[in-house]
C-alpha cells in the first residue's frame, strides 16, 4: 500500500498536543510499559520543556493521527561506545536534567515512534523517522541517537539481547524488523542498552496488566514481554528490566 497523504504537525503548532497524540500512543505498548518510573516522573514535562520536538503526521483530509513521533536533545557529545545500558530512561532523565541546567544541546534522541494501527505497513514508520531527523537537523544537530525497542524480541523472549541484535535476514539486514526500518535509512545499530527501562510493581498490579498469576517467585514470560518478569512473592513485587538496542543516524555535518 502506498504512503498516504499527511501533513506534519509539530507540539508547538497544537495546544493539545499530547492529549491528541495519547490515543495512538497508548495502546500501542504493553500495559506494564506505561509504568516505567522515569516515564511517570517526567513524561508530562516533555511536551512543556521540549514540544519542538514533538509532532504528528495527520492525515492531508482530515483530523486522523496517522502517526506520532518524541523525541528530546541531549548536552552529550561523548563516544558512541560509552553510550550507557540505562537506555530510554537514561535519555529521559538526562534530557530534563540538561533543560533544568541550560545545557546545550549536543545531539537529539528519539524516545519512541508510533504508527496507529489501521495505517500500519504503509511506510508511515519510516516516515516519521525522517520528519525526527528533519527536526534535530532544523536545530543544526548532527546525530539522532535511538534506544530502539525491537519489535519481534517480544517473540524470543528468552534470547539475550547482545545475540538476538546479531541475527540477520539473508541480505544481511537486522532480523528485527524495527532495526530493520531504521538501518534501511542509514541508521546502525550501535550496542544493546539491556537495562533501558525498568518496571517494578506488586504482584497484583502485574496480574492485573497481563492476566496472568503468578503462584511462586521466579521468572515468567508475559504478553509483549522482551524479557521475563522476575516476580518475588516473598517480598511482593515483580521487576521488569527491558533490553533496547543503541542505534545511531547521522543528520547533519558533524
Amino acid at each position: 500500500m502506498s504512503l498516504p497523504a499527511f501533513r506534519t504537525v509539530i507540539g508547538t503548532e497544537c495546544e493539545d498536543f499530547w492529549a491528541i497524540t495519547r490515543e495512538v500512543m497508548v495502546p500501542a505498548w504493553p500495559q506494564f510499559m506505561l509504568h516505567d518510573s522515569v516515564s511517570d516522573r517526567y513524561w508530562p514535562e516533555l511536551f512543556d520543556r521540549y514540544p519542538e520536538y514533538q509532532f504528528m503526521l495527520a492525515a492531508a483530509d482530515s483530523e486522523a493521527v496517522l502517526a506520532v513521533g518524541y523525541s528530546l536533545p541531549l548536552a552529550w557529545d561523548g563516544a558512541l561506545d560509552d553510550l550507557p545500558d540505562e537506555g530510554w530512561d537514561w535519555a529521559m532523565t538526562r534530557g530534563m536534567e540538561d533543560y533544568a541546567e541550560g545545557r546545550r544541546p549536543r545531539v537529539q534522541c528519539a524516545l519512541a515512534v508510533v504508527v496507529a494501527d489501521e495505517y500500519r505497513g504503509r511506510g508511515l514508520s519510516a516516515q516519521a523517522i525522517r520528519e525526527m531527523q528533519s527536526i534535530g537537523a532544523g536545530k543544526g544537530l548532527p546525530r539522532l541517537l535511538v534506544p530502539a525497542r525491537p519489535t519481534l524480541k517480544s517473540a524470543y523472549p528468552l534470547t539475550p539481547i547482545e545475540r538476538y541484535t546479531t541475527w540477520q535476514t539473508p541480505d544481511g539486514l537486522p532480523f528485527d524488523p524495527w532495526l530493520r526500518v531504521h538501518a534501511r535509512l542509514g541508521g546502525r545499530i550501535v550496542k544493546p542498552c539491556p537495562r533501558s527501562m525498568k518496571v517494578e510493581a506488586p504482584e497484583a498490579e502485574w496480574e492485573q496488566w497481563t492476566g496472568m498469576r503468578f503462584p511462586e517467585s521466579g521468572e515468567y514470560v508475559v504478553p509483549g514481554g522482551l524479557v521475563p518478569v522476575h516476580i518475588d512473592r516473598a517480598a511482593d513485587v515483580g521487576t521488569y528490566i527491558e533490553p533496547n538496542v543503541w542505534m545511531c543516524h547521522s543528520i547533519g555535518s558533524s
